[in-house]
């Protein structure tokens, strides 16, 4: 599965759209990287860009984007109202989906290496970036802005984490920028069944992080208390990470509680939503619903999904568009206008709706491409696909054991294997195509020039590579297709016994699709002129088959012992 990360970078341009699109137009330069948003600001006179891909393309824009800025704006002729010390100011990368922070942090780290050793820029690490504690802040980094730059370079303190610490023309220009790694911000208005902003204003102190001012006798219309050093005392609100406030919307005619959640990892967007309705409800409002504005990850809803099916005691070993629907409904995303996820969710935003998939064929389109004269889906796709029909009716017979009237105290049990099926469902339904995909890089291979002695080495380096990546994809299938037998055995074993012989077929397919992969892992490894990996891929597929076979008759015989009685 691909890692997905964001980058907002942030440049001191919000007035000269010419500057801005030459800016912009160096992201959509750069392949699998998808440019979502430019919002430019005059007053600030700055452009908030985001954009999002895989790791390596998304740090190949970013550093295209501080080249071309320092080019274009020079940070001696800037004003505006946003603090800022450079031509890009800050330049975040954030975790999207199948990427954790501290494989985020180590991009940083080599973006604001190459930013400050090949474009000669002051860079500081920020946030999760920060390789000195106090430069976590980001206010921090920006002490003095760009006007108190040319004083603080050359010190000890201000040393930059990469790039030159001294004042000179270049860095006039450019000024420094701040690159950092921080989790994904998530902007949600809770909706209100009042028209009163300052219910809502009450709502949003009670859970936002700062919370309210302490006033004298506790009450509304007491003075605000001070600390010694005269600031303002807070009582902190019940969720951190989060800034909220209270306004009306003329548009819809409500209140709305408008949240930033800063840290999705700390305070998830369900429990938040669940919060803000308990709090709401302590003060007589309904939350109707809620808007999210502008785009997600895609773990937002699935984690709302899955901790609304937990709550329900319903299995979470069930589709991805299940709990996304689930999330939907239960806060409310559709209260005032349709919610669509393949709109919002940043994921679905980046798939290649031009390629052909092979699963998202129809059963009769998906036989009838196979039954054509076209040498692919093959028998490799095809055993893939038995092998996602394994994992799917073990799946299934642990949703429906899940579900079952008085096994209710077992729901989690059922709803653990189900999960597990349905990862593996989904490994096997990849593999469908990735098969293809393999055997169309085979053919590739075989139509590379070969009229020089370079060009037939090359092609034939190219195509022993393509057969050996031909022959991994099988066997990946037979690992991935054997795994299914654990969830399979539980459900012959312990799963609902009116289901067992949809077990029973589930052996069936998962024995076929092992020894069918295991036909693709045999010819295309015949081909390989690596010895000893063909040798050591032929040994573990053979074994993995007699596994499969084994197991396959093992179970038979318990699901026709429990048919028998």
């Amino acid at each position: 599965m691909k890692k997905i990360i964001e980058c907002v970078p942030n440049i001191s341009e919000g007035r000269d759209i010419n500057i801005i699109n030459q800016v912009t137009a160096e992201i959509e330069k750069v392949e699998g990287v998808k440019l979502l948003d430019v919002d430019p600001g005059a007053t600030t006179n700055r452009t908030v860009i985001t954009f999002v891909g895989e790791p390596e393309p998304v740090c190949e824009a970013a550093y295209r984007v501080v080249k071309k800025a320092a080019e274009l704006i020079d940070m001696r002729n800037h004003h505006g109202d946003h603090p800022r010390q450079g031509a890009t100011d800050v330049c975040p990368l954030i975790p999207v989906s199948n990427i954790t922070m501290d494989e985020v942090v180590g991009y940083a780290h080599k973006l604001a290496q190459r930013i400050g050793t090949e474009l000669n820029i002051p860079i500081y690490c920020y946030e999760e970036a920060a390789q000195v504690p106090e430069r976590r802040n980001l206010a921090y980094c920006r002490t003095g802005e760009y006007e108190s730059l040319s004083s603080r370079l050359g010190t000890e303190q201000w040393k930059p984490d990469f790039g030159p610490n001294a004042w000179n023309d270049h860095v006039a220009h450019t000024g420094a920028t701040q690159v950092g790694a921080r989790d994904f911000l998530v902007a949600i208005n809770y909706n209100l069944n009042t028209t009163s902003t300052r219910r809502a204003n009450a709502i949003a102190f009670d859970v936002r992080e700062k919370g309210r001012p302490q006033r004298e006798g506790g009450k509304v219309t007491g003075k605000p208390m001070k600390d010694a050093d005269g600031n303002p005392i807070m009582i902190p609100g019940t969720l951190k990470c989060t800034k909220a406030i209270g306004w009306f919307i003329e548009e819809y005619g409500i209140a709305q509680v408008s949240m930033n959640i800063t840290n999705i990892a700390v305070t998830p967007v369900h429990v938040a939503f669940e919060e803000v309705c308990a709090k709401a409800a302590a003060r007589g409002v309904r939350v109707s619903g809620c808007e999210i504005v502008g785009l997600i990850p895609k773990k937002v809803l699935i984690d709302a999904g899955n901790y609304y099916l937990a709550k329900q005691q319903r299995s979470l070993g069930v589709s991805e568009d299940e709990k996304i629907k689930i999330a939907v409904k239960s806060m409310g995303l559709d209260d005032l206008k349709p919610f669509d996820a393949k709109e919002k969710v940043i994921e679905y935003l980046l798939e290649d709706h031009s390629a052909k998939r092979l699963v998202d064929m129809t059963c009769t389109a998906f036989a009838d491409e196979t039954a054509s004269e076209s040498p692919a889906p093959g028998g490799g796709s095809i055993s893939a696909y038995m092998g996602a029909l394994a994992a799917s009716l073990a799946t299934m017979v642990a949703n429906l054991s899940s579900h079952k009237a008085g096994w209710d105290e077992r729901w989690e049990e059922f709803s653990n294997w189900a999960v597990k099926g349905q990862r593996i469902k989904d490994e096997l339904l990849h593999l469908v195509d990735e098969d293809t995909n393999a055997f169309n890089k085979i053919m590739d291979a075989f139509g590379l020039p070969k009229k020089t002695d370079d060009e037939k080495k090359a092609r034939t380096a190219a195509i022993q590579e393509a057969t050996k990546y031909a022959t991994e994809v099988p066997f990946r299938t037979m690992q991935k297709a054997f795994e299914a037998f654990e969830v399979i055995n539980a459900m012959v074993e312990i799963g609902n016994p009116n289901s067992v012989t949809d077990a029973g077929v589930g052996a069936l397919c998962a024995r076929s699709a092992v020894i069918g992969a295991g036909l693709n892992v045999k010819i295309n490894a015949a081909s390989l002129k690596d010895e000893e990996f063909k040798t050591k891929i032929l040994a573990d597929a053979a074994a993995i088959e007699a596994k499969a076979i084994a197991e396959e008759q093992r179970l038979l015989a318990e699901v026709n012992k429990k048919i028998n009685g």
